[in-house]
């Protein structure tokens, strides 16, 4: 069985007990508005999730996903609102998106800056040069013509668009780390990176794989978040948003160490998590003690993490990230 099943069982258990207690003791927790907006929420929070465990399984992080959501689909939009049609719209923002997660994948695998560093420097980098040259406006509304405007907020089947993208994402992901060279790859370089590399697994190249990923998930996150509010906020790159991020996978179970965790870790965390910040939010809990609140879980899941999966030579030589 081992403790990964326990672990995603004992959060799974919290979330459920956080959902009933906050049911009964918080008044309108259980309306119907709130109910979607908690729904359309862990969505956003789980497909951003989704990417960012893909690079932790590989030993990394990605601290530049937000900026990457953030400006190519404000971009997106502000291409609609030049004339420009839906499809090259979100293509150019997707093409966006990838080119800087080639880059950022290109200074961790080829550069072998480490991530920590190199992501924190790219998202700083992209909402400098997406601000300057492609988004002049904090927030950018979405045009009327804009076709993929039910993404946030519509129905597929009687499903909301939001759980049933979360939903396709999780299969890809999953299906992509279990079934596929690739995947194996991911979890033997986050292992051991140099034996990975002695095996004859190529390195580089996977690294760089899984910062696109992180890219694609990010913008498709992006675009349910955007389109559930009609606009997309550039200062959201500011925000603690990149630390929810962190604190689902770590919470749920992805280890910092590399090699370790999976989709089911990312689906626990994001329900505990979401839970949690829609009952706070609910409860006008104040800003300040929110981010405390979250920082003290976040503290004691990676404190938990490093007792956990025991960090080897070459992480106590080179870092977790």
């Amino acid at each position: 069985m081992g403790f990964k099943l326990e672990q995603e069982r004992i959060v799974l258990v919290l979330a459920a007990l956080l959902f009933a207690v906050f049911s009964v003791t918080v008044h309108n927790f259980l309306t119907p508005e709130n109910v979607l907006k908690l729904i359309r929420d862990v969505s956003v929070l789980g497909i951003l999730a989704l990417g960012m465990a893909v690079v932790v399984v590989g030993r990394g992080v990605d601290l530049s996903m937000i900026a990457t959501m953030a400006i190519s689909v404000a971009w997106s939009f502000n291409l609609v609102s030049a004339g420009w049609s839906t499809a090259g719209a979100v293509g150019a923002g997707f093409l966006f998106a990838v080119a800087m997660s080639l880059i950022t994948g290109f200074l961790v695998a080829y550069v072998e800056i480490p991530s920590l560093f190199a992501t924190l420097a790219m998202g700083t980098f992209i909402y400098g040069v997406g601000h300057s040259q492609l988004v002049p406006a904090d927030a950018v509304y979405m045009p009327a013509t804009f076709g993929l405007a039910h993404a946030g907020n519509g129905r597929l089947f009687g499903v909301p668009a939001p759980v049933m993208l979360f939903g396709i994402a999780c299969v890809f992901i999953a299906l992509t780390l279990k079934y596929t060279k690739a995947g194996r790859f991911f979890y033997a370089i986050g292992d051991n990176a140099l034996s990975a590399r002695i095996t004859g697994i190529p390195v580089r190249p996977m690294l760089l794989l899984q910062y696109v990923m992180s890219g694609v998930m990010a913008f498709i996150a992006g675009i349910v978040a955007a389109t559930a509010v009609a606009s997309m906020n550039t200062r959201v790159v500011n925000s603690t948003l990149i630390y929810d991020v962190i604190l689902v996978v770590v919470l749920g179970g992805v280890g910092l160490s590399g090699g370790k965790g999976g989709v089911r870790n990312v689906i626990v965390g994001t329900l505990l998590i979401g839970i949690l910040l829609n009952g706070m939010t609910i409860l006008d809990v104040p800003y300040t003690i929110q981010n405390i609140t979250k920082s003290l879980i976040l503290l004691a899941a990676i404190v938990t993490d490093g007792f956990l999966n025991p960090r080897d030579e070459q992480t106590a030589q080179q870092g977790d990230i």
